[in-house]
């Protein structure tokens, strides 16, 4: 008897591990389906041997499987595919360039029209520009309202 426990019991198990390698490996759902057709077949093999196996099997996979996808997401945590560092200023990790934050207030000239982006020149440095939503020709002198950023925001003078 123990012999008809067997299949559905491997391939509980080999269902478990497939829902594990799904949560680490990005399959597209290749995974997702081996693995509800390892548990569905397990479930078929076990309401075939009686009912109440078939029962048990199902409150087991009530239980087994969210505990698993719980297992599985903390090894996703530890796992060598996730960051583990997060960025920040502490760490040196800037979203600009070093300087941008300088050319607050400062003022230049449009070499292309903004339409609203476009490229400005300040201190003989050509830098893209935006404004806030205006058009403004080539020639016209800006200055810098805003640095946010990789974006500087200009205003016409």
């Amino acid at each position: 008897m123990s012999e008809q426990y067997a299949l559905p019991l491997i391939l509980q198990v080999i269902g478990v591990i497939i829902i594990i390698a799904e949560i680490i490996l990005p399959s597209g759902g290749i995974l997702s389906v081996l693995a509800i057709s390892a548990l569905g077949f397990s479930l078929f093999k076990a309401f075939s041997i009686s009912s109440n196996v078939g029962m048990f099997f199902s409150i087991a996979d009530i239980i087994m499987i969210p505990l698993t996808v719980l297992l599985g997401l903390k090894l996703l945590a530890k796992s060598p595919v996730t960051l583990r560092k997060t960025l920040s200023k502490e760490d040196g990790v800037v979203s600009q360039k070093n300087g941008m934050e300088q050319l607050l207030n400062a003022s230049g000239v449009v070499l292309t029209d903004l339409r609203p982006a476009g490229s400005i020149k300040i201190n003989n440095k050509k830098i893209d520009a935006v404004t806030q939503g205006e058009y403004i020709d080539k020639g016209t002198f800006v200055h810098v309202i805003q640095v946010t950023g990789n974006q500087i925001i200009v205003k016409e003078k």
